[in-house]
């Protein structure tokens, strides 16, 4: 009987190693297909550089070059909204979450510092649902400030940061990198993405500039809809590399009721890591 239970029990850690291994092997292999996918789409078609990247290695082949936009207080602010996951790697979010479900969701880059007890209490809240995820108390969350060169109002989508007059303006992404924490005295989310006009134009009016010296770079805009073929917009970026710790119950407020129509956490695309679809900088 000893003997029958040892030989299950290697059974058992054999099968169960080997079922980790194959699922492992199928990630990699379906990043690899999306990877390849991506670059066959693009392959000498003109597209520019792509993101998001690893703000750490700013090396790139992209022969496209467009103006970087203006600084933002010379924009308007035309839509704010957040990822699941950081879409960029590098500074204090370098852990690689995995393929997640090979859709964006359970995908991108973790926050590698480290929360206290407190800071990690469960919050018993669902908090920004969707039908793939919700952000729970731990979470590393990529928020997106859009700017425009063209005279619009803040709005939902995209769409916001065009108009009738100007279809092709300038845009500008401001990202900062945030984790959920239950802890009233952490960041607050409403107010990180508080609304004003300065000078005549729409502005985040507490746009982060504590978290580091933020990388800029030249790319596109992102989202899992691009894992696959090249993002045909031009985008100047600007990436903050520290982490801002934020009370969960703000988002949760902030999902409730805000001019961007946002109610949930965005996915991810995938890392670009193709030097021919990466500017130099």
């Amino acid at each position: 009987m000893k003997t029958s239970r040892s030989f299950l029990a290697a059974s058992l850690s054999v099968l169960l190693s080997t079922s980790v291994f194959a699922t492992v092997s199928n990630d990699e292999t379906l990043l690899a297909n999306q990877h390849q996918s991506l670059t066959e789409a693009t392959l000498g078609k003109g597209f520019g550089p792509q993101s998001p990247r690893d703000i750490d290695q700013l090396s790139g082949t992209n022969p496209q070059r467009f103006q970087y936009a203006p600084a933002a207080p010379q924009m308007n602010l035309c839509n704010i909204h957040f990822h699941k996951n950081a879409e960029h790697k590098g500074g204090e979010f370098t852990r690689y979450a995995g393929i997640g479900d090979g859709q964006g969701y359970q995908s991108g880059y973790l926050y590698t510092g480290q929360l206290t007890d407190a800071e990690r209490m469960a919050y018993h809240q669902p908090v920004c649902a969707s039908e793939h995820q919700s952000v729970q108390v731990g979470d590393t969350l990529e928020l997106h400030y859009v700017y425009s060169t063209a005279s619009v109002a803040p709005g939902p989508t995209l769409g916001a940061c065009l108009s009738d007059a100007t279809v092709n303006p300038q845009l500008r992404v401001e990202a900062q990198v945030l984790v959920a924490v239950n802890d009233d005295s952490a960041a607050d989310f409403t107010r990180l993405t508080a609304v004003g006009q300065r000078k005549g134009r729409y502005q985040a009016i507490h746009l982060p500039e504590d978290s580091g010296q933020a990388v800029s770079y030249l790319g596109s805009t992102t989202g899992p809809a691009y894992n696959e073929k090249g993002s045909p917009y031009q985008v100047t970026w600007r990436v903050r590399p520290k982490v801002k710790k934020v009370n969960i119950a703000s988002i949760q407020r902030w999902c409730q009721a805000n001019v961007f129509e946002e109610h949930h956490a965005h996915g991810v695309r995938n890392l670009v890591v193709q030097p021919a679809l990466l500017s130099e900088q």
